[in-house]
């Protein structure tokens, strides 16, 4: 086959919907498929250069096409494509690929999936990123009804929309989605490993022998980083931070005790998340929470908000806890019970590393692979009509 990937972001981003697009490649190369990928572009000289160059990147054997972009305000390094639905369109026409693959759509993924119907392509949409609701964490309620009208108009057109999550089904379903399944995520059962567990880092970052709470994702206000002060003051306990992002600043000011590490990845982040005692999660707005899986393969519970992906991840007095949002005095009460039993966390710990062992990539990239056939086989024709009206480029 030949895929087209339109990616809302992409490297060196690395975000959830990057490594998915990343794991993916690796298969697709894997089975001899012929893969374009179409990004944002990463800095002003390839911005400049965009028009008059072909792609040059490659990887896992797939061309890069970036096409320009424009720093987010207040998140440089996100990049927002610029442009309209002709140059996606002249790009798509010259690759003339069997099928297009919309990574996170939304600002890109509008013009590609509108050039795709013009050009009769058809589309699998992954519903990965929850944006409309982050508009009233960013300071904009305003504008979360136009970006659910953009994300109804782009699944409208979609050949077939793929969500990670029940929660993410239904909640496309209830808002008039044809055409929606399921398509998990994978983890790395290999690289995430309680074997991975480290004294020296455990001592490293709590020398005093404390229990490790740990946290792993990027420092956004999306996130709700800041709902961890509710456990800085555990008794025994040490909170770590993993990740990077806007907000971590104004978070080592509110989290003084907490280490913070910074970015990391490759086996560093195995090493961390399989040295933790206790994993937490505060965010809402999780379609799926790719770093719950990656901590439960490592033999680490897991305490989380009870809406979205960890709804479907973490099994209440099993592998973990599930709290109510905006209840921080049912979370730290969960973590308490935890932190406090050591033959407790064994147990969830246990039971949690048994419950994705059989989530590999692998297994969940062969089940996409077999929805881009299906959905080339079928290949229906959407009406424009099914779209809504008054969403503007």
């Amino acid at each position: 086959m030949r895929i087209a990937i339109v990616a809302e972001s992409f490297l060196p981003l690395m975000n959830g919907v990057t490594h998915s697009i990343l794991r993916v490649l690796e298969h697709l190369e894997g089975q001899g498929h012929d893969v374009l990928v179409i990004a944002p572009s990463t800095h002003a000289v390839a911005d400049a250069m965009a028009e008059f160059v072909g792609p040059a990147e490659v990887v896992h054997g797939a061309k890069v096409h970036r096409v320009p972009a424009v720093p987010l305000a207040g998140y440089t390094n996100v990049r927002v494509a610029m442009g309209g639905v002709y140059r996606v369109k002249r790009i798509l026409a010259d690759y003339a690929p069997d099928l297009i693959h919309l990574a996170s759509p939304f600002i890109l993924g509008w013009r590609a999936v509108q050039a795709a119907h013009q050009l009769r392509i058809p589309t699998v949409a992954i519903y990965q990123t929850e944006v409309p609701s982050y508009a009233a964490r960013y300071g904009v309620p305003f504008l979360e009804n136009w970006a659910w009208n953009r994300v109804e108009n782009i699944h409208l057109l979609a050949t077939r929309t793929l969500v990670p999550s029940t929660f993410a089904l239904n909640q496309l379903r209830g808002r008039g989605i044809p055409r929606v399944g399921m398509w998990r995520r994978g983890v790395d059962t290999a690289r995430f490993s309680p074997e991975k567990r480290d004294a020296g880092w455990r001592a490293a970052v709590a020398p005093g022998g404390e229990r490790i709470i740990g946290y792993v994702g990027r420092l956004a206000i999306e996130k709700q980083v800041e709902d961890l002060a509710a456990l800085a003051d555990i008794p025994n306990s040490k909170l770590v931070i993993v990740g990077d992002g806007p907000q971590r600043a104004a978070l080592q000011e509110a989290l003084p005790d907490a280490v913070f590490t910074g970015f990391l990845g490759g086996e560093e982040l195995a090493k961390a998340v399989a040295s933790f005692d206790l994993f937490v999660h505060p965010g809402e707005f999780e379609t799926f929470c790719q770093t719950i899986q990656e901590a439960m393969a490592s033999g680490v519970p897991v305490v989380a908000t009870g809406r979205g992906g960890p709804l479907d991840l973490v099994e209440n007095s099993r592998t973990g806890w599930l709290y109510q949002p905006g209840d921080l005095a049912g979370f730290r009460t969960h973590v308490l019970d935890l932190m406090g039993d050591d033959a407790k966390r064994r147990a969830f710990a246990t039971a949690a590393h048994a419950s994705v062992q059989d989530r590999t990539w692998p297994a969940l990239c062969a089940l996409l692979e077999e929805q881009y056939v299906d959905v080339i086989a079928s290949h229906p024709v959407i009406r424009p009509a099914e779209s809504k009206p008054g969403v503007s480029l």
